[in-house]
């Protein structure tokens, strides 16, 4: 019988990676391994994309140099993949961010806070999502005009968070890891108001929203660009996409989704890395108008990662459906997930399809300040350990993480690096732009 590792062997494999990346070597960031330039690849990942969009996404990047990074996701993976790395790959977000996380609602009903965007989401090396977040924590503290050692505080918090909880779960036991739920979302300043607006965020709150009533029924507003409605050939299209759907959900949830009928199809924009992808909408009712569901059909191309683990033999994959990728690293990482997430087809592109706006709420960075940036820091870096440990070997984690302060500095002087980076290209984009 082939010998299976102890907990404790499993930590060692992870305090071993060190000799291959020492943690206070994370702190390094060499902007002269850069193989091309950023707004270069930029140009490159707006390839397919709705072109009459592409310009919008460009003003979204320049309004601020968090705008920036969170449309810059290209960006960041070949500057990562210039790197030395741990080995020690798992799921990753692949684009963790402070507002990349956030409330929704669970099958039950009840209301959830956890990462959700997995538009990036690959396997990959752990230490990608970490250095994304600390970069995240510093862009949005300097924005609120904090200083640099607030901003340092927060990524320490964070990383301080992740490192307990890693260790936590190493010594849990596997059921608990995947049934353990974070339990003081409340007293979180930010955190609560993002829930509490998710408490009103309903189905039909979304109908007084995005619809209007016309000739006796009601259809999708139109507010060009970013909702808009779509021709007779797009919505057969949209609307026989949901066969391959529904075979992706569960035997159940197929059978509740078989009780809402369409009525309208939309397009509309949304987000900032995702603007100039094709993003669909279905207007659905069930019993009655009472009873209102909406979907979102989005555009998955690929991660911006995938080229960089399979050409460097980190996590070398088989091609997939880039829909079913997203979801199954959403459902990897996250506690609870969407009933209605899955994926399918259209015209031979890929796309994740989930409930559009079903009391679903962010963060709003005005509430990042002051204390609220170390306490959001905490909470960010307690998920982000949860979704790493449920989605990879925390026992290896917490060996390679350890106990001491040496990658939290790193990872803290990596972030300040990477930020001034992250300006110093918003400014090379402004001025392209100009």
């Amino acid at each position: 019988m082939a010998h299976v590792p102890t907990p404790e062997e499993r930590r060692e494999l992870g305090r071993a990676r060190r000799k291959q990346l020492a943690r206070q070597d994370h702190a390094q960031w060499k902007p002269e391994a850069r193989r091309k330039k950023p707004i270069v690849l930029m140009e490159e990942s707006m390839r397919g994309r709705v072109p009459a969009l592409v310009s919008l996404k460009w003003e979204r990047m320049v309004e601020s140099p968090f705008g920036y990074f969170r449309g810059a996701v290209p960006v960041m993976a070949a500057d990562l993949a210039t790197l030395a790395n741990t080995g020690i790959v798992n799921q990753i977000c692949g684009d963790a961010h402070v507002r990349n996380l956030g409330a929704f609602a669970g099958p039950d009903g009840r209301l959830v806070f956890d990462i959700n965007d997995f538009d990036e989401t690959i396997r990959a090396p752990f230490e990608w999502d970490l250095k994304r977040l600390s970069t995240s924590l510093v862009l949005v503290g300097r924005g609120l005009g904090m200083k640099g050692g607030a901003c340092d505080d927060a990524v320490q918090t964070m990383i301080a968070r992740y490192r307990k909880f890693v260790d936590m779960f190493a010594r849990m036991p596997v059921t608990e890891v995947a049934r353990y739920q974070v339990h003081r979302l409340q007293r979180i300043t930010p955190v609560g108001k993002a829930l509490l607006k998710a408490e009103r965020a309903t189905p039909l709150h979304t109908v007084e929203q995005l619809t209007v009533e016309e000739k006796d029924r009601r259809r999708f507003r139109e507010e060009k660009p970013l909702l808009t409605p779509v021709s007779a050939a797009v919505r057969r299209a949209v609307l026989a996409s949901l066969v391959e759907y529904t075979e992706t959900l569960q035997p159940e949830r197929r059978h509740f989704f078989a009780q809402y009928h369409a009525l309208d199809v939309a397009f509309k924009v949304v987000g900032t890395g995702s603007v100039g992808l094709r993003d669909y909408v279905i207007y659905m009712e069930g019993n009655g108008p009472g009873d209102p569901l909406f979907l979102q059909i989005k555009e998955q191309p690929g991660s911006a990662y995938a080229g960089y683990v399979d050409s460097e033999g980190i996590a070398p994959r088989a091609p997939q459906h880039e829909g079913r990728r997203v979801v199954n690293g959403q459902r990897a990482m996250q506690f609870q997930s969407d009933p209605f997430l899955g994926w399918t087809t259209i015209d031979s592109r890929h796309y994740q399809v989930r409930q559009l706006n079903d009391h679903k709420a962010s963060i709003e960075i005005e509430d990042l300040a002051g204390d609220g940036l170390g306490e959001y820091a905490e909470m960010c870096g307690e998920l982000l350990a949860r979704g790493h440990a449920r989605s990879g070997d925390a026992c290896v984690l917490a060996g390679y993480v350890g106990n001491g302060k040496r990658m939290s500095e790193a990872l803290a002087a990596f972030a300040h690096a990477y930020a001034d980076q992250t300006v110093e290209d918003w400014e090379e984009l402004k001025k392209a732009r100009q």
